[in-house]
C-alpha cells in the first residue's frame, strides 16, 4: 500500500474493502472521514441504498439516509475526477455543502455525477465484495461495515 496514513481498510459483511484516500482532491473530506474512522463511526452502519449497477451508500448509523455525525457538514470539494468503477465520493442533499459522513461507492461508471459529487477515494482491492452487497432501497437486512480503519493505526 502506497500511503498507510491515506488508506482506509474496511471490513463489511462481504468480506475486506481497502480504499486509497485522494487527500490531493479532496482534503477536507479525507481528513473527515479518517476522523470518522477513529472514532468508531462507521462501525456497524449498515449500506441503506444500494442500486445494482449503479452504487451502495452508507455511512448513516439511522440505516434511513437522513442521519449524519454530529459534526458540521463540510464545505464541496468538487473536483474532476471521473465517477467511474471502484471510486469513493461523498453523498449530499441538493444543497452543495452538505456532505457530513454519509458516502458511496461506485459499482459501474456514473460520469453523470462528475463535478458535482466530492471524489475523496477509489477501491484498490476488494471490489468483488462491493460487488455482494445486498441491493435495495431501502435494503432488507441490510450488510454493513463491520468496521473502517486507517492503514497507518491498523499496524
Amino acid at each position: 500500500m502506497a500511503d498507510p496514513e491515506n488508506t482506509i481498510i474496511m471490513e463489511t459483511t462481504k468480506g475486506r474493502v481497502v480504499i486509497e484516500l485522494r487527500p490531493d482532491l479532496a482534503p477536507g473530506h479525507v481528513e473527515r472521514i479518517k476522523t470518522l474512522a477513529r472514532q468508531g463511526f462507521y462501525d456497524n452502519v449498515p449500506f441503506h441504498r444500494v442500486i445494482d449497477g449503479f452504487m451502495a451508500q452508507t455511512g448513516d448509523p439511522t440505516g434511513t439516509g437522513t442521519g449524519g455525525s454530529d459534526l458540521p457538514d463540510l464545505k464541496a470539494e468538487f473536483n474532476a475526477e471521473p465517477h467511474v468503477r471502484g471510486t469513493c465520493s461523498m453523498a449530499r442533499t441538493n444543497f452543495p455543502h452538505s456532505a457530513n459522513s454519509q458516502f458511496f461507492i461506485c459499482f459501474d461508471d456514473a460520469r453523470f455525477l462528475d463535478k458535482q459529487y466530492t471524489v475523496w477515494g477509489k477501491v484498490t482491492e476488494g471490489m468483488e465484495n462491493v460487488d455482494k452487497i445486498k441491493r435495495g432501497e431501502p435494503v432488507r437486512d441490510p450488510d454493513r461495515i463491520v468496521s473502517i480503519k486507517v492503514a497507518a493505526d491498523a499496524a
